[in-house]
């Protein structure tokens, strides 16, 4: 067993990781003051495609730092660094469409704090491309000049999505899309996924491996899968094309709600336990405000899942016509490598493929990377979609 054992297909990345937790045993070892070891250093970038695994190497990268064995994966440094309950392990995720200086500036001051436990003080921010020219600049000078036990550790989709400023003084280690066999390896051999299922839902999931944990245990995800790639099928007309668009945006909106109501009213009430004004009718003005803020920080974070839920839809459309313009180009052929992410909807494929040209869905294509840009800017998701599906339909 290892730390390592579910950062799959990163063979480089983690021999890159590994070099450097031998040199931060050696500075440990030297003891306070000693000079730097080649191949540590106090802040990393860890870039890769969404699904790749960068949080997932992040927590493992800090787990070995704080291993006396350099990452067993048994001791109680190595489960609980893993585990997200280390002392000295510091992981932030944001859950709002940005970063803010708020969320930045007690980062500062825990980096500053000498390790309580373990080896090393490790902050781990998973969404460093999150982060916006505010809360960046606050959080530059800790980066700059840390302290000698301390170590950042960000991840982005790319080094161009984080400030400049930023990712110039962190080392850069690339992750890249795993291949599907060894996602669905991981699949059965983590989860306990049915190996069929498993198989489908990394090549669905087209190696994102958090997409693909979704798709292989729950079947509700699979089915609402299956009706988005359909949608196009439906687009007969302007007004089939709106109704199919505020359908899947009531869907997403259905199903973020789902998965951030119950949460709410947790946080809601454990925040009136805490200020003493559970069974109130009436709340104190000061209650009444950090109410409000609480309210605030739960709408920013449904805006954002409600977003998750539309571009992973948006990525779905996005793989099927993938495989129409691979049949189109005639490119899916024994031993030629390239195989359908779709497989199991091959006649929907081929119909689409045999009544459109490679050109047209070249342009849905295009349209559809343009509606995921548009909600990313925060247009209104409906207008968004309703743009985007009135584009799809097939041409008269």
């Amino acid at each position: 067993m290892s730390v390592w054992n579910d950062v799959v297909g990163q063979e480089s990345a983690i021999v890159t990781l590994k070099h450097a937790v031998e040199a931060a045993a050696q500075m440990v070892a030297a003891g306070p003051g000693s000079d730097p070891v080649a191949g540590m250093t106090h802040a990393w970038l860890l870039t890769g495609p969404p699904g790749s695994g960068r949080s997932t190497a992040a927590r493992a990268f800090a787990a070995a730092l704080q291993c006396p064995e350099g990452g067993c994966g048994h001791c109680k440094p190595c489960l609980t660094a893993l585990a997200g309950t280390h002392a000295d392990v510091s992981l932030i995720a944001t859950e709002h469409v940005q970063l803010r200086v708020d969320d930045v500036r007690p980062l500062i001051q825990t980096a500053q704090r000498s390790p309580s436990a373990g080896r090393w003080r490790v902050i781990v921010i998973e969404d460093a491309d999150r982060l916006n020219d505010s809360s960046g600049n606050v959080l530059l000078k800790a980066i700059e000049e840390p302290p000698p036990r301390t170590v950042w550790l960000l991840c982005a989709p790319s080094a161009d999505d984080v400030l400049v400023t930023i990712r110039s003084r962190c080392r850069r280690v690339g992750l890249r899309i795993p291949p599907v066999d060894a996602v669905a390896d991981l699949l059965v051999r983590r989860d306990g996924a049915d190996p069929a299922v498993a198989t489908f839902a990394a090549r669905s999931a087209q190696s994102h491996i958090g997409l693909a944990r979704r798709l292989a245990l729950d079947e509700g995800a699979r089915i609402r899968r299956r009706e988005v790639l359909k949608l196009p099928g439906k687009l007969r007309s302007v007004g089939a094309a709106v109704l199919a668009a505020g359908q899947l945006v009531e869907v997403a909106a259905e199903e973020s709600k789902a998965r951030t109501t119950e949460r709410d009213a947790i946080e809601r009430a454990a925040l009136l336990h805490s200020l003493g004004a559970e069974g109130l009718a009436t709340l104190p003005p000061a209650v009444r405000s950090q109410v409000r803020q609480l309210e605030e920080n739960q709408k920013r974070r449904a805006t954002r899942a409600q977003r998750d839920v539309l571009d992973r839809s948006l990525v779905d459309l996005l793989s099927l016509y993938r495989d129409v313009l691979m049949l189109q180009f005639g490119a899916v052929q024994e031993g030629s490598g390239v195989e359908l992410v779709n497989a199991e909807l091959a006649d929907l494929l081929w119909s689409e493929a045999e009544s459109s040209t490679a050109d047209a869905t070249l342009r849905r294509m295009e349209a559809i990377g343009q509606a995921r840009e548009r909600i990313e800017a925060n247009v209104s998701p409906l207008l968004a979609v309703e743009a985007l599906m009135v584009q799809l339909r097939p041409a008269a």
